[in-house]
Parts: structure tokens; sequence; C-alpha cells
């Protein structure tokens, strides 16, 4: 840019000095002009003059006429370069301010890149600050995951009671949902279910009896009966007795059934005497028509040697629904088949179980 300005300068000082000469060049023709109209005006006659004098001012007369058709010719040229200076002048100063605006727009881009690039530092010393916080939060979670780590390695820890009591209670529902599904494939209208803690099959007692009454409706007996030959199916696995059959592909944890009662429950309706006497009715009716049906269900024995299958009554003690409406108090008039396993108290125990579980293999 520099450059291009002092070429410039250099071209209008040139132009003002072929200006200047022009100037004295129509100046000094225009004196030998007047010079010749004073020397015209002095001839008063042809010889008035002298020959030389006339050859002498002739000479000089060509000879100025000649300089001056000479500089006229010098005149025009550096006119016409002028010209041309003059063109390429303009054509320089467009492109000067072209590339002014060019430079006020990169000007300006600079001005915003700078901007955003302040703005991305900043951005980049936040998240380099989050991203430290973060990894401080990641440490401190490692540090929260190997303490927890530590301590499932304490609780996975297997205690044999714990995993034996553990296989009792799967083994419990699985004989319940077993039951439960042969019931239920037998008599799809018949309303039984596992109670809450998977520990006993829940009959509705008027699905078994007909209100107030405790003997078993001549229609129900067959269901008696099927649940009495489907259990008697199952308890030679977890019993002792003569008709125990026990092996370690039905009975894998080695687990023994304690108990299994036939509860019998009311609803709150009526005296408390009436209600366990018709509770405890209804048990009896049904363990006798189970007894009766499948005889050989009396000789599944517990650990202590003793027949598994039993009966209890509980009147309206122990309801499953509200008794405040005529569906919760149909509920309660039930009949529970409670399964109860035997317990051990340490790992003693589990063994004396599979002592007395594999004396039966034994004896096959």
């Amino acid at each position: 840019m520099r450059a291009q300005a002092k070429r410039l300068r250099h071209e209008e000082e040139e132009e003002s000095a072929f200006i200047s000469m022009t100037d004295m060049t129509v100046g000094f023709l225009f004196i030998m002009m007047i010079l010749l109209a004073f020397f015209a005006s002095q001839m008063q006659e042809p010889d008035a003059v002298s020959r030389s004098d006339y050859d002498r001012v002739i000479a000089e007369r060509d000879m100025w006429q000649e300089r001056a058709q000479s500089r006229a010719e010098v005149i025009l040229r550096l006119e016409a370069e002028i010209e041309a200076l003059k063109q390429q002048r303009e054509r320089l100063q467009a492109e000067v301010n072209d590339l002014n605006t060019a430079l006020e727009v990169q000007r300006a881009k600079v001005t915003e890149l700078t901007s955003e690039l302040e703005a991305a530092r900043t951005r980049i010393a936040d998240l380099e600050a989050r991203i430290r916080e973060l990894l401080q939060q990641v440490a401190e979670r490692d540090e929260q995951i190997e303490d927890l780590r530590r301590q499932l390695a304490e609780l996975q820890k297997i205690d044999p009671l714990e995993a034996y009591l553990a296989q009792v209670s799967q083994a419990r529902r699985e004989v319940l949902q077993r039951l439960r599904d042969a019931i239920r494939a037998d008599f799809p209208d018949l309303q039984v279910e596992l109670s809450e803690e998977s520990d006993a099959l829940r009959f509705q007692g008027e699905g078994l009896f007909a209100s107030g009454r405790s003997d078993l409706a001549r229609d129900r007996r067959e269901i008696v009966a099927r649940l009495a030959q489907r259990l008697d199916e199952v308890l030679p696995c977890f019993t002792l007795g003569e008709a125990s059959r026990f092996d370690p592909d039905c009975n894998p944890g080695f687990v023994m059934i304690e108990a299994v009662q036939i509860e019998g429950h009311t609803d709150d309706v009526g005296t408390d005497r009436v209600n366990r006497n018709l509770s405890a009715a209804r048990a009896n009716s049904t363990f006798f028509a189970m007894t009766q049906a499948a005889e050989q269900v009396m000789q599944h024995q517990n650990l202590k040697r003793q027949p598994v299958l039993s009966v209890a009554a509980y009147g309206p003690d122990r309801p499953v629904a509200s008794n405040e409406t005529p569906e919760g108090r149909a509920t309660n008039r039930r009949i529970d088949l409670r399964f109860i396993m035997v317990t051990p108290q340490d790992t003693d125990g589990i063994e004396v179980i599979r002592e007395a579980l594999e004396s039966v293999e034994d004896q096959r």
C-alpha cells in the first residue's frame, strides 16, 4: 500500500512538471510573437533592415518554430502519458478502495473470531472445571463401589444354615404351586390360591361347605378326595415312614415337612364359640374325607416319626379380608392347607435331616 501511494505522488509531481513546461512554452511563443510584431512595425522599407539581420531573425524564427513544434509534440506525448497514468491511477485507486473494503471485512471477521475465541476459551475453562469436578465424583463413586463390593463379599460368604433355610422356603413354594396347579386343572371353577407367605393353599369355605354347615357338600367330596391323592403323590419325597420315597432328584435340598395342617377359618358373624366349633368341625370333616380317600396319607411322618397330616381351627381369629363386606366374609370362610417345614437351629440339625432322608434311600 505504501509503495502504491508513493508511486501516485511521483506521478502527480511529473504531471505538475509537464503542465509548467507547457505554460512556459506557450509564454515563450507569445513573447516571440510580440517581438516579431515589433520588428514588423519598425520595418519602413524593405531595405531598412540589413540582410544579415533579416537572415538572422528568420533563422531564429525557424529555430523557435522548430522548437515550438518539437515541444508541442512532446506536450502531446506527455499529455497522452498523463491520461494513461490518470487511468492507471483510477484503476489503482479503485483497487485500493476494494482492498480497503476487503480489509474492513476481514478486520470485522477477526474481531468476531476473537470474540468467539474468547467465548470458546471461557467455555473450555468451564468444561475443564466441570470435568475435574466429575472426575472427583467418579473417584468418590469408585471408593463407594469398592466399599460396597467389600460389603457384598462379606454378605456373599455363604452361611450354611441360611442357605438351607432358603432351600426349605423354595421347596415349600414349589410343592404348593404343584398342588395348586393340579387342583385347578381338575376343578377349574374352584377358588384356590397360595397364601401371601407362600406357605399354604387357601380354599374359600363356601367352595367346599354350604354356609353355616360343617359337613362337606356331596359334590365337593370329590375335590377333597383328589386333594388327598395329589398330596399323597408329593409327600413321599419330603417325609419319613413306610410310604417315604426320598430321592435327591425330587428333593435336592434335603428338606423335610414337619406338618401339613388342615386349618378351618370362619368370618366374625355369630358367637365366638359357634365360629370356633364350626371351624374345627370343617377342618375335621376335611381331614376325615382326605384320609378316607387316601388312607396311606397318614403313613407320611416327620422327623419325630409323627404323622404330618393334622388339623387346626382358628375361628374368626385370622381373617385375610375385611368382614365388613359380604365378599370379605366369604373369603374369610375358608379352609387352608398349610405346610410347616422342619427348620433346624444349626448345621448339626441339617445333618440330622440329611442322614434321616438318606437312610430312607438306603433302605430301598
